[in-house]
């Protein structure tokens, strides 16, 4: 007998600002390119969305060569730089391949100030196949912005009014675990007009080279991620889910299907899988097939009755937060 159809559907965003995405599996910003080369390996549109890595006003060369990469027991430490081809590059060549893609595409964006934020915001507005903007306000591997801007509560609202005053598009902040008090900035971005949240973005972290006494990243600090942050960013997504009245996207150290479940059942409206594509290009898939498989094993029709679930509801049902 044909199984009975699942409702994987769910929706990121809020008021009119919002983004249907036909599953909660995303790909994360910086581990997935554009996506262009990924057609090869899979179907991506079997995808919720694509992140596409992070863009800037103008190109960016990046780190140094060599020396921007570096395995750790459980995870990596990155230090690319954000290196891009740049908004008008992206605006010309890529995102008329989008355009003809059902997967929505949502642009992760950088700028050095507010006002730059806001400019590529601005670029982008009315762009076809460009589906919604991600702030990138926590990398710790931008010289500037990033994880500046991620850190401080007004700062963070500042680029989150800048961006949301230029663009009818949703807007998705990506936050920084490298904080004192996460749920206050989350907070503060939520009130200055963000659609949606994305937790979390690499922790700070460095190795050394014990034969040459180097450290073993050129720019020495880097970003770790992969499954060594999972507990920290579940841990992040709770306290958030738990606080704020808009839709929270879980990221860091998903690899399996088990991985995204443990998120959405913290609260998570959708999940990002980033660094497990380095070593299994289709682990977001896998992702996907594990959660539809979860779902029928437990005669559960519709993934949004597990949303939250963890906490003692599910979305619609409780928690203050909008139906997804």
């Amino acid at each position: 007998m044909p199984h009975s159809p699942i409702d994987l559907s769910v929706v990121i965003g809020r008021g009119k600002r919002q983004l249907a995405l036909p599953n909660p599996v995303m790909v994360a910003s910086g581990t997935f390119s554009y996506g262009i080369e990924h057609v090869k390996a899979f179907d991506v549109q079997r995808l919720g969305a694509l992140v596409c890595k992070t863009t800037t006003l103008r190109p960016r060369a990046g780190s140094p060569a060599g020396g921007r990469i570096d395995e750790t027991p459980a995870g990596m430490l990155n230090s690319i730089g954000l290196q891009n081809i740049g908004i008008d590059r992206l605006v010309n060549d890529v995102a008329p391949v989008w355009a003809r893609w059902r997967v929505p595409v949502v642009v992760s964006i950088l700028g050095a100030s507010a006002e730059e934020y806001g400019e590529c915001a601005a670029r982008l507005e009315g762009v076809p196949g460009v589906a919604a903007l991600e702030l990138n306000i926590s990398s710790p591997n931008a010289q500037q912005g990033g994880m500046e801007f991620g850190q401080d509560a007004r700062t963070a609202a500042a680029v989150t009014t800048a961006v949301a005053r230029r663009t009818t598009l949703p807007v998705i902040v990506k936050l920084t675990p490298n904080v004192t008090d996460i749920v206050a900035i989350a907070r503060a971005v939520v009130d200055a007009g963000a659609d949606a949240l994305c937790a979390i973005n690499t922790l700070q972290a460095m190795a050394i080279d014990a034969r040459t006494r180097r450290p073993r990243i050129t720019r020495v600090f880097s970003g770790l991620s992969g499954p060594a942050i999972k507990p920290v960013a579940l841990r992040m997504v709770w306290q958030i889910a738990s606080a704020v009245e808009a839709p929270v996207i879980g990221c860091g150290g998903i690899a399996t299907a088990t991985d995204a479940l443990e998120f959405l059942l913290a609260g998570a409206a959708a999940v990002q899988v980033g660094t497990a594509t380095f070593r299994d290009p289709l682990a977001p898939v896998r992702v996907l097939d594990g959660i539809e498989g979860y779902l029928r094993e437990r005669g559960i029709g519709d993934v949004r009755e597990i949303i939250g679930a963890a906490r003692g509801e599910a979305s619609g049902a409780g928690g203050g937060r909008p139906a997804l």
